[in-house]
This record gives C-alpha cells, sequence and structure tokens, in this order.
C-alpha cells in the first residue's frame, strides 16, 4: 500500500464533521433549495468532494443510467458479513498502521483507497490489488461494494475483527469525530467512546449480506 496525499473528497467530507461554526440554513448544491435535516448526499465525481442534495436531486442521480455521470448518489444500506473473520496476514498486507479503517474504489484512480485515523489527522493511502484480495477476497461485502459512495469498515481488536459496509459519507462522519476528540498518540478515552458509539449504532443498522448477491443496493 502506498501512500498519497488526501483528495479533496478527504478534507470535504471531514470539513462538514468538524465546522464549530452556527449552521447556515443548508441548501442543495444543485437547485440550492433549502434542505431539511435528512437530506442525502452526492459524490462528485469530477472534484472528488461531497455535495448536500435535496430529495428530488437525489433521486435524479440515484437512477438508472446516472452511474456514469458527475454525480452519485450516496445509498442508504448498512450490511454486515458476520462470516468473515479476516486474517492477520491478509491486514499486514493493507499495511494499515491502525485497528480501524475504512476502504473504498475510487473511480478516477480505478483501485482502492484506504482511509484510518492517526495522531497527525486522516490518513489515505492507495491499496494494492494483491493486497486487497489477500484481506478481502473472501469476503461477500467487498463484492458488493459499489465504487465511490460506499465504503468498506473494518474494525479489528484482540478478541474480534468486524466488517461492514456502509455510506461514504458516514465513514467520514466517522473519522471527523474521532479526529475532533482525538487526545494523544492513541486517540485516549473520548476518541475511543466516539468509536464505541458509532460501532454500536451502526450494529443496530447492519444487516446481514445476502448470499450469492450486490447486498440489495439501493
Amino acid at each position: 500500500m502506498t501512500a498519497a496525499a488526501s483528495p479533496a473528497v478527504g478534507r470535504a467530507g471531514l470539513r462538514r464533521f468538524l465546522d464549530d461554526r452556527p449552521p447556515a440554513v443548508e441548501r442543495c448544491e444543485l437547485c440550492s433549495v433549502p434542505l431539511g435535516g435528512g437530506h442525502r448526499h452526492l459524490v462528485d465525481i469530477d472534484q472528488r468532494v461531497l455535495a448536500c442534495a435535496c430529495m428530488a436531486c437525489a433521486m435524479l442521480f440515484d437512477r438508472e443510467g446516472t452511474a456514469r455521470g458527475r454525480f452519485r448518489t450516496i445509498p442508504d444500506r448498512y450490511l454486515s458479513d458476520p462470516r468473515w473473520q479476516g486474517s492477520e496476514v491478509g491486514w499486514q498486507a493493507l499495511g494499515v498502521p491502525v485497528g480501524v479503517a475504512f476502504f473504498f474504489r475510487n473511480s478516477a484512480l480505478d483501485r482502492v483507497v484506504a482511509f484510518y485515523p492517526s495522531p497527525a489527522g486522516a490518513t489515505e493511502s492507495e491499496v494494492e490489488p494483491q493486497a486487497w484480495d489477500a484481506a478481502f477476497g473472501d469476503c461477500a461485502l467487498a463484492d458488493a461494494l459499489a465504487p465511490d459512495v460506499e465504503a468498506l469498515l473494518v474494525r479489528r481488536t484482540d478478541q474480534a475483527s468486524s466488517c461492514h459496509l456502509i455510506p461514504v459519507d458516514a465513514a467520514y462522519e466517522l473519522v471527523g469525530r474521532l479526529r475532533l476528540h482525538w487526545q494523544g498518540f492513541d486517540g485516549g478515552d473520548r476518541a475511543r467512546a466516539e468509536l464505541d458509539a458509532f460501532f454500536d449504532e451502526l450494529e443496530r443498522k447492519a444487516r446481514p449480506v445476502p448470499d450469492g448477491a450486490d447486498g440489495g443496493r439501493r
């Protein structure tokens, strides 16, 4: 895995979850109508940024045939793969130095990238195809992963490993929350509490990925 500078989607995605200023009236970044609290997000493939969208615009770019356009609507599915255990060899091949990271397929680079927290902030690295196969070759979620808009989130502890497929904006939210509360070298108690709370909620939302299916992509 080779280290790379974080692309704009990483920086813009994190800023959405780190800004302490009073929020202005949020508007759809495509048609400018005011947004409610439960709006959707798009990925701007050309600029590598996240965009807030009203329901009408989100539905427009969620249709069949728009997958090759500039904007893609981020799905709202959460899946788990209880059968995936992960191996130490596979994780070492990825070169991720911490126990939590998310991965997504960058269609502009045509390869998988990893994003994980560190004492210096968020770090992004490209993942070699051989390392990806070694770590996730037997993971049904890796086959179901939609490029750009979904992420594979992995957490490893001394007791167990877990793997979930989540919307990519939720993955950026997690990294932003950890960065906001990070203390010391290992993150500290507050960051760990945020991590535990995020995964508790994730366990409630996620459903097992069906056998031999794309996971019911929406």
